[in-house]
């Protein structure tokens, strides 16, 4: 079987378990350290595989996001599209990075999503969360390079 035909179940799994990742419940005092799960792995593959995902991609993850968690309809969608939109426009940049340097763009991408969503949630005259869910964006900076190591590993096939 070839490599291509091996892995072609990691994207789909690979975003479904991030998506129920997000859908685990959390004590209270835990929540607002909640990474964005769906974020992460989007970001890795706008990064490693544009070629399969890409906006289209990321605004169906998007909306069934909206969808499974309950929020505002098109929130997560806007989100993650304009994320995905950031990602390709640096890719060629960001892929040569070393990887400590990418966990700190990813850091900065994430906090830009938490702007995006406090925009959204001001602009329909919701409350905004509040200031300890900005902790979310650096314990993803820290979760990165990790989840980065072992979805290249399974997308290669390595075993070291």
């Amino acid at each position: 079987m070839s490599r291509l035909r091996a892995t072609t179940w990691l994207l789909p799994i690979s975003l479904f378990l991030a998506l129920l990742l997000g859908l685990v419940p959390l004590h209270e005092a835990l929540q607002p350290l909640r990474p964005y799960w769906l974020a992460l792995v989007l970001a890795y593959w706008v990064i490693e595989a544009p070629t399969r995902a890409g906006l289209g991609l990321a605004f169906a993850c998007g909306v069934v996001a909206d969808l499974a968690y309950g929020g505002l309809l098109g929130e997560q969608a806007a989100r993650l599209v304009i994320m995905a939109f950031i990602l390709q426009r640096f890719r060629a940049r960001l892929r040569f990075f070393p990887l400590s340097q990418q966990a700190l763009a990813i850091g900065a991408l994430l906090v830009n999503d938490r702007i995006v969503d406090a925009a959204i949630h001001l602009g329909v005259g919701e409350p905004v969360l509040p200031w300890d869910y900005w902790w979310a964006p650096l314990l993803g900076l820290l979760l990165w390079p990790p989840l980065f190591l072992m979805l290249d590993a399974l997308r290669l096939g390595r075993r070291d």
